[in-house]
């Protein structure tokens, strides 16, 4: 069998799985054996254990193996065939066992559901009666209850009538509460003729006594000793009753007593009235502040607590106060200047301010949140009894905020001028005091910034916090567009108007500290007669407190750019929110950005300009005449003494300010090297060792550059990375020009190839320089271009 086997074709004799189900396969029997591959290649795997001819020698015993691990195999499946034979033979008769069980568990259930279907019968059967009890107990219970209400309600509406005819008002609120309430239990049964009779006279009993006490109430207010009324313990009573009918009776009698309360005062201060202009508002609120204490003490204990009585005078009489002010404003708007306005909206807003600390705000508008109108009253309780501060009562979420002095906005645009004068004004003071400014410490930097500056953030955040308790509105962007207009202006005026102006300086002694310096190199034969080299003339140079003063601006500009960020950010969030995108300062916020890039500039040029000489001096030495190196050149060491005398008085102007610190090293780095390159290449023409003394003069000046941010400082700080970065990079480029120039020119080959391994970014322009630098006839100069153009 095994032979008939070994003859199939290994198409039928190996069984290929689906990928998913090898992959299955795998994940439960993992096996790295290549002979259970899907993908199995026999001539691969022989190749795997012979790869070379020297490895068949170890033939015979891989075939030993081979044929242990096929007979180990066989074993495993005669094993497991011989398993599986035994285990049939158990799995059949445990079929039939289970069979035979699950026979007699059936018989079991069924026998179980036949007696629960009869237990279930006679249980119904026993609470058949008992069922019936229960509903006759309901109805009947639910008759003696309509019986009682219905018997309640019959002589309820007899004795109102009575208690109606004698104004016996203590003594109806109960009965009426009680009535009212059995009225809702024969809401559905108003079909019945004798319930809507008895309905319609309850009705009848709440429109008599409606009229009755409002009759009652207006003969006490409006007789002949109205004057003289005193709380009434009838009246008292009366507002009991009020209570519990419609809500309109309620509504309506407050209405009346209220205008009642408020009729004193609409004649004093109606329109004709001396007192009903603005310079007499004052008046208003003493007023009404005496009457609310009168009225307290002589007819609050008259009315419910939680009808807020005082409260809604109060209320009514913002409302009042604000529709005349309206008018009377609006015929006199000539007569409104700012002072007569911010003189009205500082006593509008303290009187509107002790209406929130006094009441709850519950009747100014009657959907406020409920949560919230409990929070404010039991602040406002604890406010009162002394227990809590100010502080904890949050006046601009009020609802008396702005009750009456949003009159005032429309006029708000007198305010707005007002301030666009005084800023005007206070821009012109500042300009001519800082014609003798003194730089002052701001205590939050410790940097020197103009005094002008603080103080224009102060008025601004006075200006915003008055604005704020006037209007969150269209004001606050009125207000935000002034403050952007001066912020303009105060960079213009104070910060680009005083940067100094670059003056003549002679360099004479400098020149002549150059003549000697070079003079003594000139004795060895060096350099012959340098002083000619060098002309006598003017530089632009700022002194150093003119230094000084450059870096004082730009700490105020940055002080000015982080306070501007402040300043939005706090416009932001006072503004209405609907509103609050339209506040953008980002234009100011780039002017003071500006300001301090022409800071960096101006610092940059002047520190160039001192190195211009120098750079020139350079390349008008005869560098071909160098016959051997030495120290440093006296150019490097003149450019290393304007470093050391200026970056100092930078770095200690800017110590606060770090980053711009940096900014003005890497700007200085970014333009100094280049022009540095320009005049090596001017240095023509050079000899060998002409390129190895300006190499050394090149690499003593890198390492100056490296150390130039705390050049002349007792703190050796390191210098940040991205300075180093620049540095480092463009005096390279220099020294490897340098070091192309020194190279020998013959073979021309090798000078080219040189040439790329040390300047692989090397352009064809520069590479025409070097060569003039080395004094390459033109036509030696075509041949090295056209290799250097063919070079890869």
């Amino acid at each position: 069998m095994e032979n008939k086997i070994l003859d199939e074709d290994n198409s039928d004799f190996f069984i290929n799985f689906p990928p998913e189900v090898q992959k299955a396969i795998d994940e439960v029997l993992p096996n790295k054996d290549s002979l259970d591959e899907p993908d199995f290649n026999s001539i691969d795997y022989i190749n795997s254990l012979f790869p070379t001819e020297q490895s068949l020698s170890n033939i015979d015993e891989m075939v030993i193996k081979m044929e242990n691990q096929i007979h180990t195999i066989d074993n495993d499946i005669s094993t497991v065939i011989q398993s599986q034979i035994e285990a049939s033979v158990d799995g059949r008769e445990a079929l039939g066992e289970s069979q035979k069980i699950i026979k007699q568990l059936f018989l079991h259930i069924k026998d179980i559901k036949e007696r629960a279907e009869k237990s279930e019968e006679m249980v119904r059967e026993i609470t058949r009666d008992i069922k019936q009890l229960d509903c006759a107990k309901r109805n009947l219970t639910l008759a003696i209850t309509t019986l009682n209400h219905l018997h309640m309600l019959v002589g309820g509406v007899d004795t109102l009538k009575s208690l109606t005819e004698k104004h016996l008002y203590g003594e109806i609120a109960l009965p009426l509460q009680a009535i009212s309430e059995v009225m809702t239990h024969f809401e559905h049964y108003s079909d019945i003729p004798q319930i809507k009779k008895l309905s319609d006279q309850v009705k009848s009993i709440h429109t008599e006594l409606a009229d009755q006490i409002t009759h009652d109430f207006k003969d006490a207010f409006q007789g002949a000793n109205s004057k003289n009324t005193i709380p009434s313990k009838q009246l008292q009573q009366a507002c009991l009753v009020v209570s519990i009918l419609n809500p309109k009776v309620k509504k309506d009698l407050l209405k009346w007593f209220i205008t009642l309360e408020l009729q004193e005062y609409s004649h004093l201060f109606q329109e004709t009235e001396d007192t009903a202009w603005l310079d007499k508002i004052d008046k208003r609120y003493a007023w009404v502040k005496r009457h609310l204490l009168e009225f307290e003490e002589k007819l609050g204990r008259m009315f419910p607590e939680n009808w807020e009585v005082s409260e809604r005078i109060a209320v009514q009489f913002c409302h009042h106060t604000r529709e005349e002010l309206s008018k009377i404003m609006a015929k006199r708007k000539n007569e409104i200047d700012v002072k007569l306005l911010l003189y009205a909206i500082q006593k509008t807003s303290a009187f509107e301010n002790l209406l929130f600390k006094r009441f709850t705000g519950a009747t100014v508008n009657e959907g406020l949140n409920t949560n919230h109108l409990d929070e404010h009253k039991k602040k406002t309780e604890k406010h009162n009894n002394g227990a809590v501060n100010n502080e904890l009562l949050d006046f601009a979420d009020s609802p008396f905020n702005g009750l009456i002095g949003r009159c005032f906005i429309p006029y708000l645009d007198i305010y707005i001028e007002s301030l666009d004068r005084n800023l005007s004004d206070l821009i012109d003071r500042f300009v001519q005091d800082e014609k003798q400014h003194k730089p002052i410490e701001n205590a939050e930097t410790q940097a020197a910034i103009l005094p002008s500056c603080p103080d224009l953030f102060v008025f601004y955040k006075k200006s915003m916090i008055q604005c704020t308790q006037l209007d969150r509105g269209q004001s606050m962007l009125s207000l935000t567009r002034t403050f952007q207009k001066y912020l303009q202006e105060y960079s213009e005026k104070l910060l680009y108007n005083n940067l100094p102006k670059i003056e003549c300086q002679s360099l004479g002694s400098s020149v002549q500290n150059f003549t000697k310096d070079l003079q003594k190199i000139s004795t060895s034969g060096l350099i012959q007669n340098f002083s000619s080299l060098l002309k006598e003339g003017e530089m632009m140079r700022f002194a150093k407190d003119e230094q000084t003063k450059i870096c004082c601006i730009l700490t105020t500009a940055e002080y000015c750019l982080e306070t501007t960020q402040q300043l939005q950010d706090k416009l932001k969030e006072k503004i209405d929110a609907t509103l609050a995108d339209q506040i953008d300062l980002s234009k100011e916020q780039d002017l003071f950005h500006k300001v301090i890039s022409n800071c960096i500039q101006l610092l940059v040029q002047d520190l160039e300009n001192a190195c211009e000489p120098s750079l020139t001096a350079m390349s008008k030495i005869p560098w071909q005449n160098i016959d051997a190196v030495g120290d440093q050149s006296p150019y490097i060491t003149s450019i290393t003494m304007h470093l050391k005398t200026t970056i100092p008085i930078i770095r200690d102007s800017l110590a606060h300010s770090r980053k711009y610190f940096t900014q003005f090293c890497i700007k200085f780095a970014n333009s100094f090297i280049p022009k540095f390159i320009q005049n090596i290449y001017k240095c023509k023409p050079i000899n060998t060792e002409g390129a190895e003394q300006l190499l050394l003069d090149t690499h003593m000046l890198k390492t100056v550059l490296l150390n130039l941010p705390s050049i002349s400082s007792q703190i050796n700080r390191t210098a940040p990375a991205a300075y180093s970065k620049v540095v480092t990079k463009g005096m390279t480029k220099a020294e490897m020009i340098l070091k192309i120039v020194m190279t020998p020119i013959e073979p021309q080959k090798n000078f080219v190839e040189q040439c790329k391994k040390l300047f692989p970014e090397c352009q064809l322009t520069e590479f025409h320089k070097m060569l003039d630098m080395k004094n390459i006839k033109r036509q030696e100069q075509a041949i090295l271009i056209d290799l250097f153009k063919s070079y890869k």
